[in-house]
């Protein structure tokens, strides 16, 4: 009899991991597949902007302590992180003030984002907020993705882990259902191996450049 799915939709789950220090998804830095996508000279662009009126804005859903969001904001971007654990966005913005960096860290549930946050952000930026969800909730994150994305939006991202079993989080994902979950709300551009992974997650990830479908 399979064990019932840990309840990953409250934030004291999250909260409690953070205190007990079961936080084995940390890298300890930013995502080595988006370090080397912005090495390689990738940018992401103004959806419906001039290109010297404003600098992109990125959502970071799930950000945990910020590494990416901080990352981004390094290269120029304008970034806000969205997490669901207080512990996880005090580091963050403890973090993000050391390095003297102008990011916005928001406590909040991820699902609750569209009506005030509408078309706010030019591109999102995900990693292991996708496995770290219901997998039940999955098409409705994708939901949440296209309605705080601009029109002509990018949602970058890198999927893990691809393996069998419905264990988690980290929940497994298969490249078919990350496009089926994908297909309503965005138009996949892009899809293949990062361009760098994690020593322990090489092979396990999968990454997605794709644009949001007017709603």
């Amino acid at each position: 009899m399979a064990e019932p799915r840990k309840p990953v939709s409250a934030p004291a789950f999250w909260d409690g991991l953070y205190a007990e220090h079961q936080d084995g998804w940390e890298l300890g830095e930013a995502a080595p597949s988006l370090r080397a996508w912005l090495a390689a000279g990738q940018t992401f662009t103004h959806a419906g902007a001039s290109p010297m009126s404003r600098p992109p804005h990125i959502a970071v859903p799930g950000c945990g302590r910020g590494h990416d969001a901080r990352l981004l904001a390094r290269h120029g971007y304008a970034v806000t992180g969205f997490d669901f654990a207080d512990a996880a966005i005090a580091e963050a913005r403890g973090l993000a003030a050391t390095e003297r960096l102008a990011v916005a860290f928001e406590q909040r549930d991820i699902f609750t984002l569209g009506p005030d946050y509408a078309e706010r952000f030019d591109a999102v930026w995900e990693y292991t907020c996708f496995c770290a969800i219901d997998p039940d909730r999955r098409a409705e994150y994708a939901q949440v993705l296209q309605a705080i994305l601009r029109p002509g939006g990018i949602l970058l991202a890198c999927f893990y882990p691809l393996r069998e079993g419905t264990d988690g989080p980290p929940f497994p994902v298969s490249r078919e259902g990350i496009a089926t979950v994908l297909e309503p709300c965005f138009r996949i551009v892009e899809a293949g191996e990062p361009p760098a992974s994690p020593e322990r997650r090489r092979n396990l990830e999968w990454f997605v450049t794709a644009e949001r479908r007017a709603s």
